[in-house]
C-alpha cells in the first residue's frame, strides 16, 4: 500500500468519523414524578454517565438531555429523601422518552421522619392556583374577589360584600368548591348567596377551569375550585403566623391567627388552629355611602392529623358565620320608587356612615367536619375513605312591621352527608388512575314560624355515583380518561294555602372525558381535554314561589325543567422561559337545556315593597371564549403581565343572548423591584389597570340599559423584614386610585347604585 493510499484512507476515516460525530443529535426526554401520587418532582439531578451530562428536572417534572450519540446510556436520577433510580437505556435512531416513578424512602425505611400524604391535582385540563406571594396579597378579600387575579375567573354579585367565582360565564350550582377536599354544600343557588368559606384557611387556591363532572360529581361542569391548607406537619415543630388588615372605605378591621404544630414524642401527629373576624360598616361609592352595606364574620377551624408508612387520618372542622347588610335602597316602597330608583341610577340620599347591620340583611352559619383517612395497601396500591358532614342555617330578614321585624323571612337549614370511598394506584410503568364511588345525602327544611310561605320546598336528596380514571404518562406525553354515573333521587313537600304538594323526581346520567397533555419542548406545553357533563335542575329551578328578600326579587320555578347537558373542549397553550410566561386558554362549550334566571319586566308589589319579577327558564347555549395571561421580565427590576378574557354566551333557540354573562376585560400592570440581586426578600412597587368593556351582548330586555365601559387603576407596594428568624410582610395597596364613578354589569344592585369608590389597605403578616 502506497502512501497515496494511505493518506486517501485516513481522511476517508476521519470523514466518517466526523460524519457520525455530526449525527449525535439524539435526545433522552423524561417526566420524574412521585410513586405514592403522580405530583411532579421539581428539581431531581438527573446524570447520565457516559456522556457526562445533566440535568435538572423542572416545575412539571420534566427534564432533557440533548446532542448524544448512538450507544448505550445510564442514567441516574437523585432527588432528596426519595430513593435514586438508576436505568439502564439503548439510545439508537430516534429521542428516548420515559417516566420515572420515585419512591420515598420512609415508606420502607425504619427510623426517618415521615412526611405527609397530599394528592397532586391530577388532571389534563387547563388549571389556576393562586399561592405565595400573589394569595398573601389577596388576603382580606372574599373567595370571589381573590380569585379575579386568574385570568378567566370574574365575579357575580350583589352589592359590595356578595361576591359569587364565574368561571367562563357560569357560577353557582355549576361551580363546584372544594373545602378542603370536601365539597361545599350550603344554599348555594342563590345568586345572592356567597360561597360560606373563610379564604385564610387556604395556603393554596386552585381553579380547575374544565368540565370535572367524573372526578367529583355534576355540579363541577363549568369547573372547580380548590381551597387547600397546608399539610399538616409530621414532626416536631411550631409555627404561628398573624394577619392584621385594614381598609379605608367600610373602616374594615380583619385579623387572623393560626397555629401550626408537630408532635416530638409521637411521630407523624400534626395539628393546626386558625381564626379570623372581619368588620367592617356601610361601603362609600363616590359622593355617597351605601347604607345598611355592612358586614361581620367570625370564623375558626381546626385540623389533626396522623401519618406514618402506611396509614394516615386526619380530622378537620371548620365554621364560618357572617351577618350582611343588604343596600336600604334595594328594597323599594312602591312601583314609582322603583322606577325613580333606576332612572336615577344611585340612591336620592348621601347617606351616613355606622357599622350597624339592620333589616333587610342575611345571617349565615355553616359547620363543616370531616374524617379522612388512607392505607398503603402495597407500594402501589393506595385505599382512601372520606366522610363530610355539613349544616348550613341561612337566614334572611325582610323590613316587616312590629315583632315580625325580628323573624326571618327566609329561615332554610340544610344538612348534608357525604362518604367517598377511592383506591388510587400508581406504578413504575407509565399508567396510574382512579376507581372510586361516592354518595351525597341531603336534608332541607324550612324552620317554621316565618310567617311567610317558604320560597323554595323541603327536600330530601340521595345521590350515588360511581367512576374510574386512568392516566398513561411517558416522557413528554400524558393521556388521561374517565367515565362515571350518578343517579339522583329528589323529593319535596310543602303547604301553599294549606294544600300539601309532593314530588318525587328522578335524574341520571352518564359523563365522560378524554384529555391530553404534550410537552412540545421543556418550555412550551399544549393540552386539550374533553369532557361531557350533566347537571339536573336544582330545587329552587324548579319549585321556587315568592319573593327571595336578599336578592329583592320575586322567583318562579318551573316543574318541568329537564337536566342540562354539555360537552366541553379546552384548549391550553403554555410557554414557561426564562422571562416570558404565555397561557392561552380556548374553550367551546354547548349546553342542552341550558336554565337560567330571566326578568319578565312585571313587577311584585305587595305590603312589603315593590319588587321584579324573574322566571326560570330553559334554551339550548352555546359558551365559547378565550382567557390569556402573559408577563415578562424587561430587566431583572422591571417587569409587567397582562391577562384578560372573552365570554360569549349565546341562547341559539332564540338567537339572543343570555342574562349576567361577563363582559370582556383586561388587566396589565408593571413592577419594579427595589430589592437587591443577592435579597430574595420581597421589595416591589406595582401599579396596575383593569379595563372592563361595555356588555353589549344582552337580552332584548332589561329594566336598565347596561353600564358603560370603566377602567381602574390600583396601586400596591409589598416588602418583607427579616426579624431574627421570623418574617415580617408589609403592603400597601389602594383600589380604584382616581375614586372612579362605575357599575359593573355583574353586580345585580347596579340598578340602584354605583360600586365601590377609592379604598386604601394596609396589610401586615408576621411569622414566627
Amino acid at each position: 500500500m502506497n502512501l497515496k493510499t494511505v493518506i486517501l484512507l485516513t481522511f476517508i476515516s476521519l470523514l466518517g468519523f466526523k460524519t457520525q460525530a455530526q449525527n449525535c443529535h439524539l435526545t433522552i426526554r423524561g417526566k420524574i414524578i412521585h410513586l405514592e401520587n403522580n405530583e411532579p418532582i421539581d428539581a431531581a439531578y438527573v446524570w447520565v454517565a457516559e456522556a457526562e451530562e445533566g440535568a435538572v428536572s423542572d416545575q412539571n417534572g420534566n427534564f432533557t438531555v440533548k446532542n448524544l450519540c448512538s450507544g448505550t446510556y445510564t442514567v441516574t436520577i437523585q432527588y432528596l429523601g426519595h430513593k435514586t433510580v438508576t436505568d439502564t437505556i439503548k439510545l439508537e435512531s430516534s429521542t428516548f422518552s420515559k417516566t420515572y416513578r420515585l419512591e420515598d424512602e420512609a415508606v420502607r425505611l425504619q427510623g426517618v421522619e415521615v412526611h405527609g400524604h397530599r394528592d397532586a391535582v391530577q388532571t389534563t385540563t387547563a388549571v389556576s392556583s393562586l399561592f405565595g406571594e400573589n394569595l398573601l396579597e389577596s388576603r382580606g378579600e372574599n373567595l370571589g374577589e381573590s380569585l379575579k387575579r386568574i385570568s378567566g375567573v370574574s365575579t357575580f354579585s350583589t352589592g359590595n360584600s356578595i361576591a359569587k367565582p364565574v368561571i367562563h360565564g357560569m357560577h353557582s350550582n355549576r361551580i363546584m368548591i372544594m373545602n378542603n377536599g370536601i365539597r361545599l354544600e350550603g344554599q348555594q343557588w342563590g345568586a345572592e348567596h356567597a360561597p360560606e368559606i373563610d379564604p385564610f384557611l387556604a395556603d393554596e387556591i386552585t381553579v380547575v377551569k374544565g368540565a370535572e363532572t367524573v372526578r367529583y360529581g355534576p355540579e363541577a361542569m363549568g369547573g372547580v375550585i380548590l381551597v387547600t391548607p397546608a399539610p399538616l406537619p409530621t414532626k416536631k415543630t411550631s409555627k404561628t403566623s398573624l394577619n392584621l388588615i385594614g381598609g379605608t372605605n367600610g373602616r374594615m378591621g380583619n385579623i387572623n391567627l393560626v397555629h401550626v404544630g408537630g408532635s416530638d414524642k409521637i411521630k407523624g401527629l400534626g395539628y393546626r388552629i386558625q381564626s379570623s373576624a372581619k368588620r367592617s360598616g356601610n361601603v362609600k361609592s363616590p359622593g355617597y355611602f351605601q347604607e345598611n352595606t355592612g358586614v361581620s364574620e367570625l370564623n375558626l377551624s381546626s385540623s389533626l392529623g396522623y401519618s406514618s408508612s402506611k396509614l394516615g387520618v386526619e380530622a378537620y372542622y371548620s365554621l364560618f358565620q357572617t351577618e350582611l347588610g343588604i343596600l336600604n335602597d334595594s328594597h323599594t316602597g312602591n312601583l314609582s320608587d322603583l322606577e325613580n330608583i333606576i332612572r336615577n341610577g344611585r340612591p336620592f340620599s348621601d347617606g351616613d356612615y355606622s357599622y350597624d347591620i339592620v333589616n333587610p340583611k342575611q345571617s349565615v352559619t355553616h359547620h363543616l367536619a370531616k374524617l379522612k383517612s388512607h392505607y398503603h395497601i402495597s407500594e402501589s396500591w393506595k385505599m382512601n375513605f372520606q366522610y363530610g358532614f355539613q349544616l348550613n342555617h341561612r337566614q334572611e330578614f325582610d323590613k316587616r312591621r312590629g315583632a315580625q321585624n325580628e323573624k326571618a323571612s327566609l329561615d332554610l337549614e340544610l344538612y348534608t352527608n357525604t362518604v367517598d370511598l377511592y383506591v388510587n394506584h400508581t406504578h413504575e410503568n407509565e399508567l396510574s388512575g382512579t376507581w372510586g364511588i361516592n354518595f351525597i345525602q341531603q336534608a332541607n327544611s324550612n324552620v317554621p314560624g316565618t310567617g311567610i310561605t317558604p320560597l323554595i320546598p323541603n327536600y330530601d336528596m340521595l345521590n350515588t355515583g360511581f367512576y374510574a380514571m386512568e392516566k398513561y404518562s411517558k416522557g413528554p406525553l400524558e393521556v388521561e380518561a374517565g367515565v362515571r354515573y350518578d343517579f339522583r333521587n329528589v323529593s319535596t313537600a310543602r303547604y301553599i294555602n294549606e294544600e300539601l304538594r309532593t314530588a318525587d323526581l328522578d335524574y341520571s346520567n352518564f359523563s365522560a372525558f378524554l384529555g391530553g397533555l404534550y410537552h412540545i419542548t421543556p418550555d412550551l406545553t399544549f393540552n386539550s381535554n374533553i369532557g361531557s357533563a350533566w347537571r339536573p335542575p336544582n330545587v329552587n329551578e324548579l319549585f321556587s314561589e315568592g319573593l327571595h328578600h336578599g336578592a329583592a326579587a320575586v322567583e318562579i320555578g318551573n316543574a318541568d325543567l329537564e337536566s342540562e347537558k354539555s360537552l366541553k373542549w379546552i384548549n391550553e397553550l403554555q410557554y414557561d422561559g426564562k422571562k416570558t410566561h404565555l397561557e392561552f386558554t380556548a374553550y367551546l362549550n354547548p349546553i342542552q337545556d341550558f336554565i337560567y334566571l330571566n326578568l319578565t319586566g312585571e313587577v311584585y308589589v305587595s305590603l312589603r315593597g315593590t319588587f321584579n319579577v324573574y322566571e326560570y327558564l330553559q334554551s339550548n347555549a352555546l359558551f365559547y371564549g378565550f382567557d390569556f395571561a402573559g408577563s415578562y421580565e424587561f430587566t431583572n427590576k422591571f417587569s409587567g403581565y397582562l391577562k384578560g378574557s372573552i365570554v360569549q354566551a349565546k341562547n341559539t333557540n332564540d338567537d339572543n343572548y343570555f342574562p349576567f354573562i361577563p363582559a370582556n376585560r383586561m388587566d396589565w400592570g408593571v413592577s419594579y423591584d427595589f430589592a437587591k440581586s443577592t435579597d430574595s426578600r420581597t421589595n416591589k412597587l406595582t401599579l396596575s389597570n383593569v379595563l372592563v368593556a361595555k356588555q353589549n351582548r344582552e337580552p332584548d330586555f332589561d329594566i336598565a340599559p347596561p353600564p358603560s365601559a370603566y377602567a381602574l387603576f390600583n396601586i400596591s407596594y409589598n416588602k418583607q423584614l427579616s426579624i431574627g428568624e421570623n418574617k415580617l410582610n408589609l403592603g400597601l395597596q389602594v383600589h380604584n386610585l382616581f375614586n372612579t364613578s362605575y357599575k359593573d354589569y355583574m353586580n345585580r344592585f347596579r340598578y340602584f347604585t354605583y360600586d365601590m369608590g377609592r379604598n386604601v389597605l394596609l396589610k401586615i403578616n408576621y411569622e414566627f
